[in-house]
């Protein structure tokens, strides 16, 4: 199923109900008076974030919610009952924005939160609240008012530590199957991965990060060109990225592109969509060593390193073999640990 990651919907709250005019009457008791209930009010919307859900799918065949309207007043001084609120599931992750204003109204990060994103109107008043020494039988209520109405935009970013980025054919999808239990398509051409697969890697029992892989990016990507280019706000919560170079682009990768022009290409589509993104923690991994011998593989990377003047960790890898993969995941484990501590003290 194709990953569906932004929606547009529109949430209407429940209108008030109207106030009542109402008199009493009887039996021995003239003159009973106004006793006109007040009208319920409407049920607001909100949303709530739910972790058994993925993608904003759902949206794409229902773009309209309503609240319950409240009911109308009664005589008696009977109140009209309130609308029942309207809750619409969405995944961890979504941002949700009001498109008319372009304001962020919210980010639902954890299973259960929840967000009202339009509020109800309030019941009308009924004729029992206008009684006066001067007016005893008023005829006058008011009318419920009408709840919000709002047009969301819906943007899921995904919660995972790390991210893998490089180009197509990189061998990102091959790499997350060889660290965790997600089983992406792969295959010999570019654009396999057609959306964001996420993977959990145990390291031991109680020991574990989320990690993503995104689809391959090329030139262009924060313009639209390729296919991650929608995906790269998926970077923006991770904690560390991994970024994946094919250090034999001539033998089946993304030809006439060596791995240091990858790198560098890479590098400017992040910044240009967002130069936060460059800030963040990077380490470098050299996959399909397979495709060469192991002293010419190492020469290769030593190069590559020396050209980039690469300062933060790299590896030298073969994803398909599992070779060199387990030990990068046992150094992520520690990385993500000594981040929570400092983020502790």
């Amino acid at each position: 199923m194709k990953l569906v990651d932004e929606a547009e919907i529109t949430v209407t709250a429940g209108n008030g109900g109207n106030g009542c005019v109402g008199f009493r009457r009887e039996k021995f008791i003239p003159m009973g008076g106004p006793d006109g209930g007040d009208g319920g009010n409407g049920g607001h919307v909100w949303l709530q974030a739910d972790e058994n859900l993925n993608t904003l799918v759902d949206f794409r065949h229902q773009r309209q919610f309503r609240a319950q309207r409240g009911e109308n007043g009664m005589g008696s001084q009977m109140y009209g009952k309130g609308g029942e609120d309207l809750v619409v599931t969405v995944p961890v992750g979504t941002v949700v924005t009001n498109v008319d204003t372009d304001e962020v109204i919210g980010d639902l990060t954890r299973h259960g939160e929840r967000l009202l994103v339009a509020r109800g109107g309030k019941g009308g008043l009924g004729n029992m609240h206008f009684k006066s020494s001067t007016n005893r039988s008023p005829r006058q209520s008011t009318p419920g008012e009408e709840g919000e109405q709002r047009l969301l935009r819906l943007e899921l970013k995904l919660l995972a530590d790390v991210g893998l980025l490089g180009f197509p054919n990189a061998g990102k999808s091959t790499f997350i199957r060889a660290v965790s239990a997600a089983t992406p398509k792969v295959a010999d051409y570019p654009f396999t991965t057609l959306y964001p697969n996420l993977g959990v890697v145990s390291t031991e029992p109680h020991r574990s990060f989320v990690i993503a892989d995104i689809p391959g990016l090329i030139e262009g990507a924060a313009d639209g060109a390729g296919l991650g280019a929608q995906f790269l706000r998926h970077l923006q919560r991770t904690r560390l990225l991994l970024h994946l170079v094919d250090i034999s682009p001539m033998e089946g990768g993304v030809e006439g592109v060596s791995p240091v022009e990858q790198v560098r290409a890479i590098e400017h589509e992040l910044g240009r969509h967002d130069p936060e993104l460059l800030e963040k923690p990077r380490w470098l991994v050299l996959n399909k060593a397979d495709l060469m011998f192991e002293d010419e593989a190492r020469e290769a990377a030593r190069s590559i390193v020396a050209e980039l003047g690469w300062e933060a960790p790299w590896y030298l890898v073969s994803a398909i073999g599992r070779e060199g993969t387990w030990p990068i995941m046992l150094d992520v484990q520690r990385f993500l640990e000594q981040l929570r501590e400092e983020a502790a003290e």
